[in-house]
């Protein structure tokens, strides 16, 4: 799934954090991250997403794959009710 304009990249990664299942960044080269590891979160944000000197990071548009339904549901919710 294709999630752009993300503005609350913490919450974001809140709802991410409380997923059951693996959840994957789809990187442009084909790659995939596991974004419930810390370390991929961190690396997500360093190089990829946050735009050099601004204090608060958008993403502009990711790709994710959910492998839970509930997971995927989730990530539609914060899409639609919590990203502000």
């Amino acid at each position: 799934m294709k999630i752009q304009n993300i503005k609350n990249v913490e919450k974001f990664f809140e709802v991410v954090d409380s997923c059951k299942g693996t959840v994957e960044l789809v990187t442009g080269e084909g790659d995939r991250l596991n974004l419930k590891s810390k370390l991929s979160q961190f690396v997500s944000l360093t190089n990829i997403f946050l735009p050099s000197g601004d204090v608060k990071p958008e993403i502009p548009e990711i790709e994710l794959v959910a492998y839970e339904p509930e997971d995927a549901k989730k990530l539609i919710e914060f899409m639609i009710e919590g990203n502000i």
